[in-house]
């Protein structure tokens, strides 16, 4: 009898042990390496004024005030480096291109056409009272959604040039000629997003 007791109390250490290696052996596990985060990234403003980034036919922007309702999207692709341009337009027929871009921080800029007899190529332009400086030129493959007025797909070339924080951008989409528009940055504070349904 004092042989099973020996025995009981053995295994019984032994189940004891195993339990206080096993929860030892836990909590040394290590934790699962987290996703390095922009700790500059500041998205509490999305809560407040929408992601451009997820534009969309059918949402209103509100421009400085001004509210565009999105008739269509234009999604571009260089080699990898993507942007997006949405034509905006107001109920009196008012439009304006907003390019959506992330360089790496997000850069905005509305777009509004002008018909002026420039080509671009040279290396500064002159246009109103600025000096434009050739800042970058480039073809990328189009997608178009909704209503942009040009094909599903296709090939863009572009050109824009700088005069401080004015811009002048020259694109031509397929075999069509250039278009010209000039360009006003803004900040994410410039604009406020309200998506469709939501408005």
């Amino acid at each position: 009898m004092d042989l099973l007791v020996v025995l009981l109390l053995v295994v019984l250490a032994a189940a004891i042990g195993a339990v206080v290696t096993g929860l030892l052996l836990r909590k040394r596990k290590p934790t699962a390496a987290k996703s390095p985060v922009d700790p500059f990234a500041d998205n509490d403003h999305h809560a407040v004024h929408g992601d451009p980034r997820a534009l969309k036919a059918g949402d209103v922007v509100e421009l400085r005030g001004e509210s565009f309702m999105v008739r269509g999207t234009l999604r571009l692709d260089e080699g990898g480096w993507s942007w997006s341009e949405h034509l905006l337009e107001q109920a009196n027929g008012e439009r304006v291109w907003l390019s959506v871009e992330e360089d790496p921080e997000l850069e905005l800029v509305a777009w509004t056409e002008v018909d002026i007899d420039l080509v671009p190529g040279a290396k500064t332009l002159s246009h109103g009272s600025g000096q434009y400086r050739s800042d970058e030129s480039g073809k990328a493959k189009f997608r178009s959604e909704a209503t942009t007025g040009l094909n599903a797909d296709g090939v863009v070339r572009y050109h824009d040039y700088t005069a401080g924080d004015s811009l002048l951008s020259f694109e031509a989409y397929g075999d069509a000629g250039w278009e010209a528009s000039t360009g006003a940055k803004l900040s994410i504070h410039d604009v406020r997003i309200y998506p469709a349904g939501q408005a």
